[in-house]
């Protein structure tokens, strides 16, 4: 049933999306220009992904097993594929209102209400396929239909389900998240490009950590840590407050004294090497709260990042940087001080792209962000993960880390308690009842 999964992680991005349009309609109410750049970018979006990928995939797979087992599924069907058909002209008849709105041909008033009724309708659809349609074929469906339909929305070369054509959706994602409004996005003025790469993975070992203690005085934090990253891997850290997280990220990195136990990085042993020569090795960090130079520039923070790197090649990721994320290139003179939470999270990271990193280590990079920045984040976190990056990410998002991660560890009292893949981990009770509120 991994197109269910797939289905409702679609859910929720829309959902994302629609709930920060209400948000944006309030301030439109409350005198705020319309700008047209950053719906435009909404409904390509929709277009682009809900109505010509995901309601498709619904149609064909899904709603069409659903019909064939049970009687009961066609009311509801025939409402919500009514909704599939009706979508494209409810879109452009939105992008007219856009138009009129931005012309000042359109109230206000009225362009934000034509908004609200046509994300309230999102709503309802989305809610009727979770509520009565996903239980239903949970219920009906055959182990011969959830071969079929998985094995349609797991193919990685199909045009409209596959790893080109979700490359392209985050980067409409990132559009969105870029040009939103300062108060909900990252309120820049351009979009630029996540820019997805090819890189090819490698099976070796990158990282091993062996029985690594920590202490904070006499206060064991860290308990024989056991953990091994692959080249190109995405590796989730979860557990609760307190369990010793952002601990092992400070100690892997060097800030924090290790008690006991080995590091062995990219073929050698680095236990013994200080933080700044880990750093050169290759180890880059994000660290938990972004923790950028506020009186500094953006400019001057992100050069801060490459400052082991030779000085030829510092303009040109500068400007790789600023093209992922456009907000930072129109401040670049202003103090980072000055940028909102999810500004400086965007900086944080670049910062630690700009040390060009063979492990990038993320500490709760989503902490404290509105729910569309959340979702940028880890829009960030895929792309770099399908450029070939090595990740090993922190979070107390459990669930939205170890949907992306290959691999995941549990972390409790300083203790590994649990170890598997992203999806093991989902599906393990005791982790879902722990820390996934289920």
């Amino acid at each position: 049933m991994e197109s269910l999964r797939i289905i409702t992680e679609e859910h929720q991005k829309l959902w994302r999306i629609v709930t920060t349009v209400d948000l944006v309609a309030d301030e439109i109410e409350g005198g705020a220009k319309v700008d047209p750049a950053f719906f435009n970018s909404v409904f390509d979006y929709i277009e682009q992904f809900v109505d010509h990928c995901h309601h498709p995939k619904e149609d064909d797979f899904l709603f069409r097993l659903l019909r064939l087992r049970s009687e009961a599924a066609a009311p509801i069907l025939d409402r919500l594929q009514a909704d599939h058909r009706h979508g494209p002209q409810n879109l452009s008849a939105l992008r007219q209102k856009l138009a009129a709105a931005a012309a000042g041909t359109l109230g206000q008033a009225e362009f934000s209400a034509a908004l609200r009724r046509y994300t309230q309708g999102l709503k309802s659809h989305v809610r009727a396929e979770e509520k009565e349609v996903i239980p239903l074929a949970r219920e009906v469906l055959t182990g011969e239909d959830w071969v079929e339909i998985d094995r349609a929305f797991l193919d990685n070369d199909d045009p409209l389900f596959g790893d080109q054509a979700k490359a392209e959706f985050r980067e409409l994602f990132h559009r969105i998240a870029s040009l939103a409004p300062e108060s909900i996005g990252l309120g820049a003025h351009s979009a630029g490009e996540l820019q997805p790469g090819a890189a090819k993975r490698a099976n070796e070992v990158l990282l091993s950590v062996c029985a690594m203690e920590s202490c904070y005085g006499r206060i064991k934090a860290l308990k024989g840590i056991n953990i091994e990253v692959r080249r190109g891997e995405t590796v989730a850290l979860v557990g609760a407050n307190g369990a010793g997280k952002t601990t092992f990220l400070r100690t892997l990195s060097g800030v924090q004294p290790m008690s006991a136990g080995s590091v062995h990085f990219d073929g050698e042993d680095i236990s013994r090497l200080r933080s700044d020569l880990r750093m050169r090795r290759g180890i880059c960090q994000s660290p938990e709260g972004r923790q950028v130079f506020g009186p500094l520039s953006i400019e001057d923070n992100l050069r801060l990042g490459a400052y082991t790197q030779p000085k030829s090649q510092v303009e040109g990721d500068l400007e790789k940087i600023f093209s992922m994320f456009p907000i930072l290139n129109e401040k670049r003179a202003l103090p980072a001080g000055t940028l909102s939470g999810g500004q400086q999270q965007m900086l944080a990271i670049g910062r630690a792209l700009m040390g060009r990193p063979k492990m990038l280590l993320l500490d709760e990079p989503s902490m404290g962000l509105a729910p569309l920045l959340v979702e940028e984040v880890f829009n960030v976190v895929r792309t770099l993960k399908s450029q070939g990056m090595t990740i090993l990410l922190v979070e107390q998002n459990a669930f939205a880390a170890l949907a992306i991660a290959d691999r995941g560890y549990v972390l409790e009292s300083g203790n590994v308690i649990l170890t598997g893949s992203g999806q093991e981990l989902i599906s393990n009770e005791q982790v879902r009842a722990a820390y996934l509120g289920m």
